[in-house]
């Protein structure tokens, strides 16, 4: 004698089944979804890294540009074209406002041959006055 009918048990099986097949469509789609991400994320670091690059290229571009005009033979050079003179012997103040050393004016330099000293040249352009933005109303 069979304790349960024979067509009651397929009728239990169906839902695990179903339960079983959704769970595993859920779990490959929640993989699928999540490789896409990661490739994703892949692609913007790969992209940002590239970029680093570049910005560190481009800063020490700018670092050797830095360098080249601040050594010494380059300032001495430019303060020249601008019509500069080396300083004389400098004085100096002590803390009770006592001057200390002699000072002695800057020797006159002659500019080289079939030039003259550049003057500085005016802004091109001086703002207005700054207006209160109640004022512009």
């Amino acid at each position: 004698m069979p304790l349960a009918p024979a067509g009651g048990s397929q009728a239990a099986r169906t839902p695990f089944v179903l339960l079983v097949v959704l769970l595993l469509g859920g779990g490959l789609i929640a993989l699928l979804l999540l490789n896409s991400s990661l490739n994703e994320g892949s692609f913007q670091l790969t992209k940002l890294r590239k970029q680093t690059t570049e910005l560190t290229d481009d800063e020490q571009e700018l670092q050797r540009d830095v360098d080249s005009y601040s050594a010494p033979d380059a300032l001495r050079r430019r303060a020249a074209e601008l019509g500069m003179v080396p300083g004389g012997d400098p004085a100096f103040l002590t803390p009770g406002g006592a001057v200390g050393g002699s000072p002695s004016p800057a020797a006159l330099v002659s500019p080289p041959a079939g030039r003259s000293p550049r003057r500085p040249e005016p802004a091109p352009h001086t703002p207005g006055p700054v207006r209160n933005r109640s004022e512009e109303r």
